[in-house]
């Protein structure tokens, strides 16, 4: 039965975001970009009422109130591809920098560019990190804009030790914007890199925003340590539920590194 649900969904997931590209193409693309933002805000909660429907897995995103007004930096954990659908309806006018070569695909690359995301060419990461904060510079100038990054850059497994980049702290530095870590584990239900979508509740907060203007290691300090200590708390809370996802590796070392610390 879950092999079924879960090729059931993902066989759902993907004929929803082309038909719904194709069927909303007019009004998205003739629509001005803030109004504009009603598809793709659409299909992210669509999908997840396809997930929850099909696959059997809830989402319950709390911590809004944790949200400030205007500009500010989305600092999410990053374990799997929902975590980069299921956050940004709470934004207003949210901002993606992403691959380059996303932009080249026919008609998704074309949403891409109606909202005016960053697209960068990763190759040379010193040459990359100046043109994302120029560009956004640029964005925030215009219109206050919600950048959403993922501070590990490539998603990691659930519980797996912190491997933060430098890129989040040059982007707090520069911008002068406060900074919401957001933890979850999404990727116990929705794993990375495998086809099986896994039922229970992914469990997200938006954690209370980190303000700017703090010394470089002081905010990295922060970032990792209430990012982790979240996750952790809901990494233990889904493995101790009444019906557990499979635990990877990682989140079953993590968990007996928790137990150790409690004992100890």
């Amino acid at each position: 039965m879950l092999q079924i649900r879960s090729l059931a969904f993902n066989l759902a997931f993907y004929a929803s975001m082309i038909v719904q590209m194709i069927f909303w193409a007019p009004f998205y693309f003739l629509a001005p970009r803030r109004r504009a933002w009603f598809v793709p805000k659409f299909w992210s909660r669509s999908s997840l009422w396809l997930y929850d429907k099909i696959a059997g897995t809830r989402s319950d995103i709390t911590g809004q109130e944790n949200l400030p007004q205007g500009s500010f930096i989305l600092a999410p954990k990053h374990q799997s591809l929902w975590d980069t659908i299921a956050f940004f309806p709470f934004l207003r006018d949210p901002l993606y920098i992403l691959k380059r070569e996303l932009t080249w695909i026919p008609f998704f690359g074309w949403y891409i560019l109606k909202m005016r995301m960053i697209p960068v060419d990763r190759g040379n990461r010193a040459k990359a990190l100046r043109q994302v904060v120029a560009a956004t510079k640029q964005e925030m100038a215009r219109n206050p804009r919600q950048l959403i990054i993922y501070p590990e850059g490539t998603r990691r497994p659930p519980g797996a030790e912190p491997a933060y980049k430098y890129g989040i702290v040059e982007l707090y530095m520069q911008l002068g914007l406060p900074v919401v870590p957001v933890a979850h584990v999404a990727g116990l239900y929705w794993p990375r890199r495998k086809f099986l979508r896994y039922p229970g509740t992914i469990r997200a907060r938006f954690l209370p925003p980190i303000p700017p203007g703090l010394a470089k290691d002081e905010f990295m300090r922060r970032l990792i340590g209430e990012t982790e200590a979240a996750c952790d708390a809901l990494l233990v809370e889904a493995a101790q539920g009444k019906n557990p996802p499979p635990l990877p590796p990682s989140a079953q070392k993590r968990l007996a590194e928790l137990a150790q610390q409690a004992g100890s």
